[in-house]
């Protein structure tokens, strides 16, 4: 009895999921991953803790699942984008795990778009450097923290650190490859890059490339004794989450723009020839000679989570202790609230914007006669406008007629028509949970011969998938609230740097 064993690991949780070989997701066991946030702009994890956690799932995933050491015949790794995790030259984590909702090194960027590094990288890589690329943390632990960059042995994506604590091999894939130090056109390293950001010393640490659905290791004596695993099961090489989410859903194809609603605001779209702009990424496909154009940022459903932590913890006791979840309570209030006139419009900046680090996020237009369902409300239509943005953006380069749409958002029957409304496209959800985690699980069963492509789904997609189809008037409706959402933010910039200003005020300085 086959069996594929999938890891997830985002920006908060790590997961471990058991497929069939039909695409049946048959358990999943999830924990939770601190994140360290230890000064402003530093959100970071300890690389020790995420290998325990992520171990601890693969255990009871095998136990939820009923599902022997020997039934998995291969295993395979997604986990978060860009960031950076680092091993000194003895294989030994080198600091914590930086993820890619750290923007530390704005000021990084901010000099490479005066001095033309930006505009040279977008030639050269299909990419504009941004605040948690590997470019940018590397120069900035080079000229901050010079004695940690001077041990460097290793720059790995979070991925790769999960396979190394499997494997012990090291190296990366091609999809995660891409997202700094490679020549777009001919989709390998280039020298010219790491000469580009002065970053020639680590040549020598770049991981070796494979394919997603290459065999690159087993799983070692160490790992079986923490996770439960056979001793030499094969592990592939795995890719990028946002590329196996595109996978998972089907949307790994041109003329479909596939959509991420999770902590980052996640907009795809696949392409047969490079293609480069300064509103997306252009970096590796899963495939050879394919590239996946990804317009990106760190504002979607993170804002949601945030909201109901911090200002609904009573309720969400309250929800639980009736054996309801906090959605389906807030579900009315959402519901009501979207039918109706507000003049409440929200920004989803928490953790950064599509314009860099400086927006920040905000409630406008707030009335005392406003309640928690019209602020909730206005934050899920703030997420879908900031999709918006870079769905408009992916669709007038990559002409695309469907969207497909994942994350947790895309549970929510009421989102996932607010996006086809906000969007004024069609829009498709599968009813598979675990999107990336099944991306992930394509490339493992090739891995290993139980499909000859990545493209064998053996899904029936259609009779998986819900189609939600934008209502006329209310696209009308969102359209005229985008165009505020819009205009407000072009106009916000001084006053965004004002706030900013205001973190760099001493409170106890003010007592003196």
């Amino acid at each position: 009895m086959g069996r594929i064993l999938a890891i997830d690991s985002g920006l908060t949780v790590t997961k471990a999921v058991v497929f069939d070989l039909q695409g049946r997701q048959l358990a999943v066991a999830r924990r939770n991953v601190e994140q360290l946030l230890p000064a402003p702009r530093r959100a970071e994890r300890d690389m020790a803790d995420l290998w325990q956690q992520t171990a601890s799932a693969i255990r009871d995933v095998l136990n939820d699942s009923g599902t022997t050491p020997g039934d998995v015949i291969a295993v395979g790794a997604t986990a978060h984008g860009d960031g950076v995790y680092l091993l000194d030259r003895q294989g030994e984590p080198l600091g914590p795990g930086i993820l890619s909702l750290d923007s530390r090194a704005g000021a990084q960027v901010a000099r490479w778009q005066e001095d033309g590094t930006a505009a040279d990288s977008l030639r050269l890589t299909g990419q504009e450097p941004h605040v948690s690329a590997p470019s940018a943390l590397l120069a900035w632990i080079r000229d901050e923290e010079p004695e940690r960059f001077a041990e460097i042995g290793h720059v790995f994506a979070c991925k790769d650190w999960l396979r190394y604590c499997l494997t012990g091999t090291i190296g990366t894939d091609r999809t995660e490859a891409s997202t700094s130090f490679t020549d777009v056109k001919t989709q390998d390293y280039t020298a010219d890059a790491l000469s580009l950001f002065g970053l020639e010393a680590l040549s020598p640490a770049l991981p070796e490339i494979a394919g997603s659905a290459d065999i690159v290791g087993r799983i070692t004596e160490d790992a079986a004794r923490a996770t439960g695993l056979a001793t030499g099961t094969p592990v592939a090489a795995g890719l990028h989450d946002v590329t196996a989410s595109a996978l998972g859903i089907g949307a790994h194809r041109p003329g479909v723009i596939g959509i991420v609603a999770g902590t980052y605001c996640i907009n795809e779209a696949v392409s047969l020839a490079p293609q480069t702009g300064a509103g997306w990424f252009c970096r590796n496909a899963v495939q050879p000679g394919r590239w996946n154009n990804m317009s990106i940022s760190p504002a979607s459903t993170t804002n949601y989570d945030w909201f109901l932590d911090t200002l609904c913890a009573a309720d969400k006791d309250h929800a639980k202790a009736e054996g309801r979840t906090i959605h389906e309570l807030l579900a009315p209030e959402i519901e009501a609230a979207l039918g109706r006139a507000s003049s409440v419009i929200y920004h989803p900046y928490l953790f950064g914007s599509p314009q860099g680090p400086v927006p920040s996020a905000a409630f406008l237009g707030l009335r005392g006669w406003h309640d928690r369902g019209d602020m909730l409300a206005a934050l899920l239509e703030g997420i879908a406008f900031n999709h918006r943005h870079h769905v408009d953006i992916l669709r007038h380069a990559f002409p695309s007629d469907e969207a497909r749409l994942t994350g947790g958002a895309s549970r929510s029957p009421i989102v996932a028509q607010l996006f086809a409304d906000v969007l004024n496209m069609p829009i498709t959800v599968t009813d598979t949970d675990e999107a990336a985690a099944w991306g992930t699980a394509l490339c493992a069963r090739v891995a290993v011969g139980a499909f000859e492509t990545i493209d064998t789904d053996p899904r029936d997609l259609a009779a998986r998938s819900t189609r939600h189809l934008p209502d006329p008037e209310r696209a009308l409706h969102y359209a005229a609230r985008y165009a505020a959402y819009a205009a407000i933010g072009a106009e916000m910039d001084q006053i965004w740097q004002r706030l900013n200003a205001l973190d760099t005020q001493d409170r106890g300085a003010l007592h003196d």
